[in-house]
């Protein structure tokens, strides 16, 4: 997915992205970044740093928790328009799982410093895409 007007299109069918505009939508296509992974292929990994935020393409990913005693769990399970790794694009911290391609994936990479520098111009954006966000979180801690 090279073509400017197909990541745009794609990107309209993102859930985290639906309240922008096509003008906003365009400016993140922009910093966008597509990578393939092998099936098997850790595309982050629990307890790394994070670079930013994937979204799924095409193919499949899960994402795996590993525990205190050394045990794993699956705890979430990506398909195409499916988004990891919005916590690296607010803080710097480490990851939180490990996201392992269980098919040949394509995702579209955002790195943080590219959000932070649009959402910066765009307040408005801004506060759509964190409460999109905070819509998202508040789900995760009620399937708790």
């Amino acid at each position: 997915m090279a073509d400017l007007k197909e990541i745009v299109g794609f990107l309209n069918r993102v859930p985290l992205f639906q309240g922008l505009n096509r003008h906003q939508i365009e400016r993140l296509a922009r910093g966008l970044v597509p990578r393939d992974y092998t099936a098997g292929q850790a595309i982050v990994t629990q307890g790394k740093g994070g670079e930013g935020f994937f979204i799924v393409v095409s193919g499949q990913a899960e994402a795996v928790r590993e525990r205190a005693d050394g045990t794993s769990v699956v705890v979430n399970t990506f398909g195409p328009t499916d988004f990891f790794g919005e916590m690296a694009l607010l803080d710097d911290g480490l990851r939180t799982a490990s996201v392992v391609a269980t098919a040949a994936t394509q995702c579209l990479v955002l790195t943080r410093w590219d959000f932070l520098a649009v959402l910066k111009e765009d307040v408005d954006m801004a506060i759509t895409v964190l409460q999109e966000l905070a819509k998202r979180f508040r789900m995760a801690l009620d399937a708790l």
